[in-house]
């Protein structure tokens, strides 16, 4: 399985290098109140992609947050659980035995 992987990274990085050789050329992108950013295409759309994977990290961020707190309060509960399970289900000591004779 890692030999695949690694065969289809390869793959991937010689398309994207490809890609970025064949798009050189020189942009301008035109944003909001006429501000202007010129620069290779290439440039422009890894920068691009980049901004958006951190805004998808950071819009994440508070659900793994949360997710990791309940399971960590869960793990809590199950030990407690188990805990008290084992009390329940313990044999006698010989000392508590009430004798009857």
């Amino acid at each position: 399985m890692k030999i695949v992987s690694t065969v289809v990274g390869f793959i991937l990085f010689v398309l994207f290098f490809g890609f970025a050789l064949k798009n050189t050329q020189e942009v301008n992108l035109v944003m909001f109140l006429n501000y202007e950013l010129r620069g290779p295409l290439v440039l422009l759309l890894l920068g691009f992609f980049a901004a958006g994977a951190v805004l998808g990290i950071l819009a994440l961020t508070p659900t793994v947050f949360r997710y990791r707190r309940e399971a960590n309060k869960q793990k809590t509960t199950i030990t407690a659980l188990q805990s008290s399970a084992l009390k329940v289900n313990a044999q006698p000591q010989p000392d508590s035995v009430n004798a009857q004779q």
